[in-house]
């Protein structure tokens, strides 16, 4: 029986966090850590495809809200987001809807999706489904590319 300090939970919680972390407006890099416990030992693939896919859209849950929370002072001067830029990303929002949430995982605006679904109140269980897709689609990508499954 394996203690709760054992390299296996360490690792995993680790990666959990990482995940967590990269998925929220914190710039961090789960994929390392996901590679080099694959690398460390392969044979416990599927729990770490949970811990990172769990992770990270738990992550983007926090985007969300932060997304359901700023959007409201809006019409403040000190809102980070012009009004005409707003506009257009709300344009933008509804042509492309939540589908383009499957692309969340994106390095290069993913995380502003996530916020961006939260402001305009994308239903929750929604977000998270197509949210989940997405990310763990792109981690078990990686995962079977460690592992050399795929060329």
């Amino acid at each position: 029986m394996e203690s709760v300090l054992s390299p296996f939970a360490v690792g995993h919680a680790g990666l959990f966090a990482a995940a967590f972390l990269a998925a929220t407006i914190f710039p961090f890099q789960s994929e390392l850590v996901l590679v080099g416990l694959l690398v460390a030992d392969p044979t416990h693939w599927p729990t770490l495809l949970l811990a990172a896919s769990v992770g990270n859209t738990l992550g983007s849950i926090v985007n969300w809200i932060l997304g359901r929370f700023v959007e409201r002072f809006r019409d403040r001067r000190w809102f980070p987001v012009k009004p005409r830029d707003y506009e257009r990303v709300e344009r933008w929002y509804a042509r492309w809807g939540v589908w383009s949430l499957l692309f969340a995982w994106l390095p290069f605006g993913g995380d502003a999706l996530t916020v961006v679904a939260g402001a305009l109140r994308t239903p929750l269980l929604l977000f998270v489904v197509l949210v989940a897709i997405g990310k763990t689609a792109r981690y078990a990508v990686l995962v079977a590319a460690t592992l050399g499954w795929v060329a």
